[in-house]
């Protein structure tokens, strides 16, 4: 004989349809957005200070440079002058 299929409960569908969100109050939802924005912010801050470091140590290697790292770095070859 065949085996009856058992029809879902009406609970476990409610169940299945309600999200994290649904089951936490308004409160802790915010709450929770906001401390993730607010990492986002601390994250790009970080991120545009280590760029300004960079770019600030770039500076101070360029400007520090020796006469022979400078000559080195040049194109001009003296056989064109001679």
């Amino acid at each position: 004989m065949a085996k009856k299929k058992q029809k879902p409960s009406v609970k476990k569908q409610k169940d299945e349809k309600l999200s994290l969100g649904d089951l936490l109050n308004d409160d802790i939802v915010s709450k929770l957005k906001n401390t993730q924005q607010q990492l986002k912010e601390e994250a790009q801050k970080k991120q545009e200070e280590e760029l300004e470091r960079q770019r600030e140590e770039r500076r101070q290697r360029e400007k520090n440079k020796s006469f022979e790292e400078l000559f080195n770095e040049s194109n001009l070859k003296w056989s064109d002058y001679k």
